[in-house]
């Protein structure tokens, strides 16, 4: 709702460019009183997701940190958004997984409020440790991917001996019909990977308990650039990045390497207090004051 102008009940914001040699048109309306709604060359998006599977874009913003800093939904959650960007295909895996989580624990709640039968539940665990099983396996697809350009980009940063860690197991049906008296009780389905841990390690430390924040800062970086060059490489499409205040932390001979880098990339938007902040020229500057955007 921050979007959409004080007085005002609808934003709309819309982006014109090229995918390759191709013209491409973006919308995205937001209204204060409807759903969101997203067109791609004037053809409506079912949602969110299927635009960032047609158009790969990555983001760093300071509160991307916590990718490595927070729990274990943040990391799930991008390693899911990654399996979007390098998989288009199997993108739909997860959405397709909390769905059917989703109606098995209302189906668990209906068991233990006494007006349903336990039978009812056998669709939908079978139907969870399918699909459970499906994004195991692509998670695991990720992980392996992104591992190499992770551990050699955060290298280059300072940070030696990265790894991520996906060693989960998919459910069963066997494994959740053991906990069903558990899952009854508590109206939640307890095993799956709804609930894995995806580890980001230095060495033998674990970054988000003994990293610091710009070693946090660093990993994140890496796995952003990693991503990319796998998207340019496997889409023949490089991405779009989208930098918020990533050099400010960062001495000049990282902000240096990091820069080249994105250089080589693709398109890269960055955001700097100031353009002492680059530490290369760019190939266009603006500067942005209260009210007006103009080229410096």
């Amino acid at each position: 709702m921050q979007l959409i102008r004080q007085g005002a009940t609808v934003s709309r914001i819309e982006l014109i460019g090229h995918r390759g040699p191709v013209p491409v048109t973006v919308s995205v309306s937001l209204g204060a009183t409807e759903p969101k709604r997203a067109r791609l060359d004037g053809a409506a998006l079912r949602s969110a997701e299927q635009l960032r599977g047609e158009l790969a874009t990555l983001v760093f913003t300071p509160d991307r940190l916590v990718v490595v800093k927070g729990g274990p939904a943040a990391r799930r959650a991008y390693i899911d958004r990654s399996l979007g960007r390098l998989y288009p295909a199997r993108a739909h895996i997860s959405l397709d997984y909390s769905t059917v989580v989703g109606q098995r624990n209302a189906a668990l709640r209906r068991v233990g409020l006494g007006v349903s039968q336990r039978d009812a539940l056998a669709p939908w665990t079978a139907q969870v440790a399918d699909l459970g099983a499906m994004l195991t396996a692509a998670r695991r697809d990720v992980v392996e991917l992104l591992q190499p350009g992770f551990a050699e980009r955060a290298g280059e940063l300072g940070l030696d001996g990265v790894t991520l860690g996906y060693d989960a197991e998919p459910p069963t049906i066997g494994v959740l019909e053991e906990r069903l008296t558990r899952d009854i009780e508590r109206g939640s389905t307890g095993a799956g990977p709804h609930l894995d841990e995806i580890s980001i390690r230095s060495g033998d430390r674990d970054l988000r308990t003994f990293g610091s924040q710009g070693e946090q800062r660093l990993a994140v970086l890496a796995l952003l650039l990693a991503e990319a060059e796998l998207i340019a490489a496997r889409r023949r499409v490089p991405p779009l990045l989208l930098l918020d205040d990533a050099l400010s932390e960062l001495d000049e001979s990282r902000r240096r390497i990091l820069s080249e880098r994105i250089g080589g990339v693709g398109q890269t938007i960055v955001t700097a207090t100031g353009p002492e902040a680059l530490p290369l020229a760019p190939a266009q500057l603006l500067r942005v004051t209260p009210g007006r955007v103009t080229v410096a």
